[in-house]
This record gives C-alpha cells, structure tokens and sequence, in this order.
C-alpha cells in the first residue's frame, strides 16, 4: 500500500496561504502564531506549519525561536509569517512628526518582529508577514491602501486545492482545538461508572488466564483486537455500537506491550482507518489509565496521515491519563520535533519485521 501523506500543494499568494490555514493545522485557529514552510522550485509548495497561542509581552522571542527552530527541520526555502487575531489596531508613533503624533497600526507587530528575527537566526528568509482578522487579511509590509489598518483584503472564498486535499487525506477541519479534545472526550455519570464496572471485572479475569499462559492469552488478545477492527470497517457494524464488554477487551488486549506494539502496524495497511475509528471509541471510553494506550495509538494513526493536531490532542489526553507512559512520551518528543510521517512509518515497518516468538506460536 502507498504511503498517505499530505500531496503536496502550491499555493500562489499570502492571501490563499492565509485562507488555507484551518486546513494546515485542523482546525481554525484564534489568537495564534503561525510559521508556514515554503519550498519546492516554485517556492509556493506548503510544506510543515506550526502554530502556538499568541504569546503575553515579554514571552514572544522565546516563542517564536521554539517556532522557528520546529519550521527549520521541514527545510523550508521560505516562511510565511501569520498572526490570526481579533485584537484591534494599536497605536504607533508617526515617523518624522512630533513626539505624540500617532497613527493606527495592525496589532502584534512585537510577535512578528520576534518570528522575523527567529527565523534570520535559523538563515531563513520570510515571503510575508500577513495578519488574518474578521475574515479578511493584510501584509505588514505592504504599504499600499489595501493593507491599511482599516482595509484588508478579503479571503479568498470558495473551495481551495488544499482543502480538495486535506478531504482526500482525511483530515476534519474542527472549529478550535476544543472540538478535537471533545472527540475523545471522557464519559462521564452512569456510563462512565458501567463501563468503569464491565472493564475492570473482565481485566481481573483475564489477568487469571494470563498468568496460566501469558503468550496465549497475548494471542487470545490479538485476535480481539483484529476482530474489533473488522467491526468498524465502512459499512461494517457501527463502532458506536461496540458493548461495553467488546471495549474492555480491546482494552485489556492493549494493555499487554506486545499486542499494542503489534497493533502500531494496523496504521500501515488497508485497515488503518477502521483501526483510527476503534482507537478513538476506545479513548472515549475507556477508563484512566486504560485509555493511554488507545489514545497513543490514536496519535500515530493521525500522526501518518498528517492530522498533527489530533495527534497532539491524542498524545496530550493519553500523558495525562499515565504521565510515565514511555511510548506516548517518545512520540510527543517525536512530533515536537517535527519528524515527518514518513520517518515513524519507517521505524513502526522495520520493528514489525523483527520475529516475535509469541505471534510465531500461534
């Protein structure tokens, strides 16, 4: 099977670099800094973009070079610079006029001076610094009537490549981050407590049978979660409709190191969206700290086909539920560091070709 990564898109201008950027990062962001690559021999092919909450004066320079440095591994030719805020114009002082003249800038040219200058330090040049506010959108250099503080130019509307793109991907456009944390949003009252009840009951019993025979039961426990899998393929039974009883064993399956490494590989093959639908129901689901495993796995499913941003929102919710849980602090180092898909696929390809005696038994 092809590796699903994001194909690669040009974009001709700011103004489309602008409105694409829901698309780049999953959802749309508010009051956020962005750094986007830019490469290719055209210099308009998008390539990796990071983002992070405008910062407080005083903070920005270390924002933007933790920024800077992330942007830098994608080995950009150029960075577009974006602001997306609702902060009203601030006033500047008037060049070549008495001390109190002022006029009306665009806000947050602090943070854009600090990303200009991260980004020098890296030997990066910047294509434009552009501020995304009530739809519309201006350059910061640009010292035409159009990027007036009162003017802007509106986004471009109608359907994008990009968003062509980010659809055949499989990324969701959420409206802000909070959206992606509710996909996976803990139960809570009665369904919480019953599926906390059936969970625990089932753990104690296997637990019995795993101590009789740990490599059987890990292979009992794969094919669980294989045949889990196949419940939530398309047009297959509704994930939605799995019993509570169905979830615990999937749990209980990836509970044991071995099955939920195995499983790393469902990513991979032609079943790798069933396996994103079973590892969300899962995270919902579950409870702490069964759900770092399904939440982990999440993260590198979204991770492969480009959805950085689920894949922070899964690795955050599986770290809070187990701070010490290793595999999900290797890959929130990994995508800190911006590794690409590409580079993890080959790591979970060559650990799967390593012989395991427990799954040769079988």
């Amino acid at each position: 099977m092809d590796e699903p990564t994001r194909p690669e898109v040009l974009i001709s201008d700011a103004g489309g670099i602008a409105a694409a950027l829901p698309h780049l990062v999953g959802f749309h962001p508010h009051e956020s800094l962005l750094l986007v690559a830019l490469g290719g021999p055209s210099g308009g092919r998008v390539g990796l973009t990071v983002r992070a909450d405008l910062p407080p004066r005083g903070r920005s320079a270390a924002v933007a070079a933790a920024l800077a440095r992330s942007v830098a591994t994608d080995d950009p030719g150029r960075v577009l610079v974006a602001v997306v805020s609702e902060s009203a114009d601030e006033s500047e002082p008037l060049p070549g006029q008495p001390v109190g003249e002022v006029v009306a800038g665009l806000p947050h040219r602090d943070v854009v001076h600090e990303a200009v200058v991260a980004l020098a330090e890296q030997g990066i040049p910047v294509h434009d610094a552009i501020l995304v506010r009530a739809g519309r959108w201006w350059s910061y250099d640009c010292p035409h009537p159009c990027c007036e503080p009162g003017a802007g130019a509106p986004l471009p509307g109608g359907a994008s490549e990009l968003a062509a793109a980010s659809v055949v991907s499989g990324v969701v456009v959420e409206r802000d981050r909070a959206a992606l944390e509710a996909r996976i949003a803990r139960l809570d009252g009665p369904a919480a407590a019953a599926m906390e009840t059936v969970t625990w009951r089932l753990v104690d019993h296997r637990a019995r049978a795993a101590r009789a025979d740990r490599d059987a039961e890990a292979r009992r426990s794969w094919d669980t979660v294989v045949r889990s899998v196949r419940r939530c393929r398309p047009g297959a039974a509704d994930a939605s409709r799995l019993a509570d009883g169905d979830v615990a064993g999937v749990l209980w399956a990836l509970a044991d190191v071995r099955v939920r490494d195995r499983a790393l590989t469902l990513a991979l093959g032609d079943d790798a969206a069933a396996a994103e639908v079973l590892w969300t129901e899962c995270t919902r689901r579950a409870p702490a700290p069964l759900d770092a495993a399904p939440a982990t796995l999440l993260a590198v499913s979204a991770w492969l086909r480009g959805d950085g941003a689920m894949a922070n929102v899964a690795l955050d919710r599986a770290l809070d539920s187990r701070p010490t849980y290793e595999l999900a602090r290797l890959l929130a180092r990994g995508l800190a560091a911006c590794l690409p898909p590409g580079e993890l696929r080959a790591v979970i390809t060559a650990s799967a070709a390593e012989p395991d005696a427990v799954w040769a038994a079988g």
